[in-house]
């Protein structure tokens, strides 16, 4: 099983080197996303729009289902990855400010907070709480550092330290009520030992308890 690593914002001022050198784009990450993105339907509202934020490839934001989908990232070929149904901004996914009060019924971020520092994780929550439509939700996968400490910083670009404990307490000071928590949700890597077929992935999320598992789901709802 390969599991969805999701492109993040570059530190570099060249996003194209760092998608070359670490996250090259791989076919098999599209059969992984419509499986998991079929798990995390249950908390996106399908009548509603739905902003990835660092979307990289657009993998959940092609197989999840809403009324509007927008893709915001720095990689250059997301309007062509994603396709006409998707409104594809190239740009950065910590500027929110194009975007109107209560624009959104879900927003989703897989593997983006940790790459960015604490006072710019505290201002993209503020203004993820204003484009979310009341009782809105904001869904993030993330690294676990609590799961994978000695594995964490081996993506040069990480900046901060999340675990379920935190990311929770964070989404509840910044006026979100965390309604589903999953501390192991999926491995850490698409290279993890788990490679081994993208058709045992929902079984993997079936089970009670994953093992090899290094990323959380933190489901927050706007109060």
């Amino acid at each position: 099983m390969t599991e969805p690593d999701e492109p993040p914002q570059p530190v570099s001022n060249e996003p194209d080197r760092y998608y070359e050198t670490r996250l090259a784009y791989d076919p098999s990450r599209e059969r992984v996303w419509n499986h998991v993105t079929e798990y995390l339907q249950t908390w996106v509202d399908p009548d509603g729009a739905v902003l990835d934020l660092a979307a990289g490839y657009a993998d959940f934001t092609r197989f999840v289902t809403a009324s509007r989908k927008v893709a915001i990232d720095l990689n250059p070929t997301l309007p062509e990855l994603a396709g006409p149904d998707i409104e594809s901004i190239v740009g950065d996914a910590t500027d929110l400010s194009r975007f109107g009060d209560g624009e959104f019924a879900t927003v989703f971020a897989s593997n983006f907070i940790e790459h960015l520092e604490y006072d710019a994780v505290d201002s993209l929550l503020a203004d993820i709480h204003r484009i979310l439509e009341p009782a809105g939700r904001l869904i993030l996968v993330q690294p676990n550092f609590r799961l994978a400490p000695k594995q964490y910083f081996d993506d040069y670009t990480h900046r901060t330290i999340w675990t379920d404990r935190s990311l929770s307490d964070l989404l509840n000071a910044s006026r979100f009520d965390v309604v589903h928590a999953e501390p192991r949700f999926l491995p850490l890597t698409m290279k993890s030992r788990l490679s081994f077929g993208h058709r045992l992935v929902p079984l993997y999320l079936r089970l009670p308890y994953r093992p090899l598992a290094g990323q959380m789901l933190v489901v927050g709802e706007r109060q």
